[in-house]
């Protein structure tokens, strides 16, 4: 019942939070996000549970660190089994492509599928008022087109970005070329603090491959309900 496309995202803070959204959600989610809120109070046994749970995870810690110490972490977190995981796009291309090999070395290794490699371009939060406040000077759009040509050119399999800019790095970048998107909002939802967002058929006809979908699924009387409803909403798209 569930669409694979679909990220739910686990913004809760304990394994019992977790285990009880993923109970309730049952077969209407395949796929779910740990991030850091859960994943600094629970640990890597949130992967754990959820890869013997048969789900899909997106491990979205979004590294950024000098090249060395970068991949370095992201080899430890191959070793968990997650689907996809991140980085930040604002480490530069050595730090990107340094990443990239130690998860291709780590999951050779050890005999794993490799996990998909995501660069982070720009927070749905920031829009171009608190970019500009930031010291840039091209908007956000150019900037995120110009931040996918530099992860592709450094081995990474795709980007985390608004489904606004969906359709230009999609252009730019390919067919293959994976594209998550946060900031989607349901027709029955609210925008809450994200800024840059889509409805969830907009986003896929913009080129997003997956789409994180948090509080509109976690925090509704019936989650389940929500996650079918959305599955139901991009049915055919």
């Amino acid at each position: 019942m569930a669409d694979s496309r679909i990220i739910a995202a686990l913004d809760v803070r304990t394994p019992e939070d977790m285990k009880h959204l993923v109970e309730k959600l049952g077969d209407s989610v395949s796929f779910y996000k740990v991030g850091m809120e859960l994943f600094y109070s629970a640990g890597p046994d949130t992967v754990r549970y959820l890869k013997a749970a048969g789900k899909r995870v997106f491990l979205d810690l979004k590294v950024h660190d000098i090249p060395h110490t970068a991949a370095q972490a992201m080899r430890a977190l191959t070793r968990l089994g997650a689907d996809l995981m991140t980085l930040h796009a604002g480490g530069g291309t050595a730090m990107m492509r340094a990443a990239a090999e130690a998860v291709r070395e780590e999951a050779e290794r050890i005999g794993i599928e490799r996990p998909g490699l995501l660069a982070v371009t720009v927070l749905t939060s920031i829009d171009e008022t608190a970019w500009r406040e930031l010291g840039h000077t091209a908007g956000i759009g150019e900037s995120v087109g110009h931040m996918a040509r530099l992860a592709k050119a450094a081995g990474v399999d795709g980007i985390v970005s608004s489904p606004r800019e969906a359709a230009e790095i999609r252009a730019v970048n390919g067919a293959d070329f994976v594209i998550v998107t946060p900031g989607i909002r349901p027709a029955f939802a609210g925008t809450d603090d994200q800024r840059r967002i889509a409805a969830p058929v907009q986003a896929l006809r913009n080129g997003a491959s997956y789409l994180v979908i948090g509080r509109p699924i976690t925090k509704a009387d019936d989650p389940r309900a929500a996650a079918l409803s959305i599955a139901a909403e991009i049915e055919g798209v």
